[in-house]
């Protein structure tokens, strides 16, 4: 009897539910993911817990086969929360934008010069030859294609404007009434910023409350890593908001841990530390 009790004693409770960004926290200067957080991430499904990738990229290309190999039978959050996706049973569900929305921010980034991405839940359409707009192809490994939003089969669930940053600030200030604007950057593309335009009310935040609600996980429980504007609202809503290094100074304040930096593992770092804080 001893022995068992010293067994239960020596397992410790651990965080359900680590909510993780992709740019400036899953990636970093190379690109890609790193063996380090693979590892960190294996070890974490071990212990029992999920992981969600939460990022305002699309479910396509590498973004999607990393959400898989994160957390095969968990839930992923895109589209700034306005998308979900089941590796295991393939079901999505999203928050779709009405044609107003499209109409209104086609017209302002034509006035303004600035590219203007579309999105369906897995695909994405671009009609402009900006340099911008190659370059966030090449970053998202998928090819730089002019294409129509008529090309777009399923509902479109987010537009993005991809401006220089110094830029930013006048994006986000430029959602049309009835939307939510949110900005990110990648250590890729360090001149860029990408300003994602979705229904009001959708945000990172509510995209991981309904994971946690779907698992029966408290806020309370869950862990969010990230690093930019539009991780603020997740970080602030869990009860481990995790700062990496590299993040913007706000966020940094706002988190309850910060971590190293992106190209120093500071992702995988997060997930090791989890294991102590249930």
């Amino acid at each position: 009897m001893r022995g068992r009790r010293a067994s239960a004693r020596s397992v410790a409770p651990v965080l359900p539910l680590i909510c993780l960004d992709v740019d400036g926290t899953l990636v970093g200067s190379t690109g890609a993911p790193t063996e380090v957080l693979w590892a960190a991430a294996a070890e974490a499904r071990e212990r029992g817990q999920r992981l969600t990738l939460c990022t305002a990229r699309l479910a396509a290309g590498p973004t999607r086969e990393w959400a898989a190999r994160l957390d095969p039978e968990g839930w992923h959050s895109f589209h700034t929360g306005a998308a979900r996706w089941n590796p295991a049973t393939d079901e999505v569900r999203t928050h779709a934008l009405g044609a107003e929305v499209i109409d209104a921010c086609t017209a302002i980034a034509g006035e303004r010069g600035w590219v203007l991405e579309t999105y369906s839940w897995d695909d994405y359409v671009v009609d402009s030859d900006d340099p911008l707009a190659a370059r966030h192809a090449a970053l998202l490994g998928l090819p730089a294609v002019r294409r129509p939003v008529s090309d777009l089969v399923d509902p479109v669930v987010r537009v993005q404007f991809v401006v220089p940053i110094a830029e930013a600030g006048v994006a986000l200030a430029a959602a049309p009434p009835g939307c939510a604007a949110s900005a990110a950057t990648s250590p890729v593309m360090a001149d860029a910023a990408f300003v994602s335009i979705t229904l009001e009310g959708v945000s990172k935040a509510g995209g991981i409350a309904e994971i946690a609600a779907d698992l029966g996980v408290g806020m309370d429980r869950v862990m969010m890593v990230g690093d930019g504007h539009n991780d603020l609202s997740a970080v602030q809503a869990v009860g481990w908001g995790v700062a990496m290094a590299n993040a913007e100074p706000e966020l940094i304040a706002a988190a309850r841990l910060t971590v190293g930096h992106v190209d120093d593992d500071g992702a995988a770092e997060a997930i090791r530390r989890s294991a102590d804080l249930g």
